[in-house]
């Protein structure tokens, strides 16, 4: 196989970017593909990356684009890959433009992959008009700009108790709203109790506020909770389907495995940012793309001797 170009990146989010920013620098050319869904697109503000803090998330990406884009060995193209395959030497990496009928082929030796995730809001209709503003889903990120604020936590996920205890170090009025599941336990239920973390159990009916932002909760039984704002525990999908002919090996939550050099478990296929296991920050996903452009690179010069 004769490949168009060295590496296909699949995803624009802070992984691909600064992995294609990389592997430009190593001379390699890189065709960036995106859909152009990403899972904050609500979020008006990042933060926690060095020299960017409270940046605009599609400005970040519209940044890096910008930056990549100066390096003549790379392409982008806003598709939807639909599926990756193995050929002789390499990868063919299909796509489609969105509303279009024209598909596109990629060849490629290298594919690296930085989807990210989808995800799906608890109690979706009342949280997504605060989704973004008032609630959040990352606390490591937003949670110092709450601080000292009456906050919710809102999810039906086990991990909550081990979350509100990140949380209540930002203020001493929190309040866990499992949305009528079984998410807390009995145990859980006791060590909210016990660090002055309030538990709701009765589904949310409402969620109410202003031009200024969200002032309650309602519940279903009629009772009010004043919060200002908070934090959401959301289920997280990946977005995989097209490298289903690959089988790469995925851990419990469907995560793409791969080892401290961000290699999968195929011979030429990486993968960084969200869609692998560990944590969901843009510094991390960047960091984890770094690291794959100089694997890779490592990788394909070890090929080309």
């Amino acid at each position: 196989m004769r490949p168009d170009v060295d590496v296909v990146v699949i995803g624009a989010g802070p992984a691909g970017l600064a992995a294609t920013l990389n592997l430009a620098r190593a001379q390699r050319s890189v065709a960036l593909l995106d859909s152009n869904r990403p899972r904050h697109a609500a979020t008006l503000q990042s933060h926690g990356f060095i020299t960017r803090d409270g940046i605009s998330p599609l400005e970040l990406r519209g940044m890096g684009r910008e930056e990549v884009l100066r390096y003549p060995t790379v392409s982008f193209e806003r598709t939807t890959v639909r599926q990756v395959v193995r050929v002789d030497g390499g990868f063919a990496v299909q796509a489609e433009q969105r509303g279009a009928s024209a598909e596109s082929e990629t060849r490629a030796s290298a594919v690296l992959i930085a989807t990210g995730l989808s995800e799906t809001l608890p109690a979706s209709q009342h949280v997504r008009p605060w989704y973004g503003t008032s609630l959040h889903s990352c606390m490591d990120c937003d949670a110092y700009d709450k601080r000292g604020q009456a906050l919710a936590l809102i999810g039906e996920t086990p991990d909550l108790v081990d979350r509100a205890m990140v949380i209540r170090r930002h203020t001493d009025d929190l309040a866990v709203f499992t949305n009528g599941s079984d998410a807390v336990s009995e145990a859980g239920a006791e060590r909210l109790a016990a660090h002055g973390v309030a538990l709701e159990r009765t589904p949310i009916a409402a969620i109410e506020g202003d031009r200024d932002g969200m002032r309650a909760i309602v519940l279903e039984d009629g009772r009010r909770s004043e919060r200002t704002g908070g934090f959401v525990r959301p289920w997280w999908h990946p977005q995989l389907e097209f490298a289903e002919p690959l089988g790469l090996d995925t851990d419990d939550d469907g995560l793409v495995v791969v080892d401290r050099a961000q290699r999968a478990s195929v011979e030429g296929i990486y993968a960084a940012g969200d869609i692998t296991p560990g944590f969901r920050q843009l510094s991390v996903a960047a960091g984890a793309g770094t690291i794959a452009a100089s694997v890779i690179n490592r990788d394909l010069i070890a090929r080309e001797l």
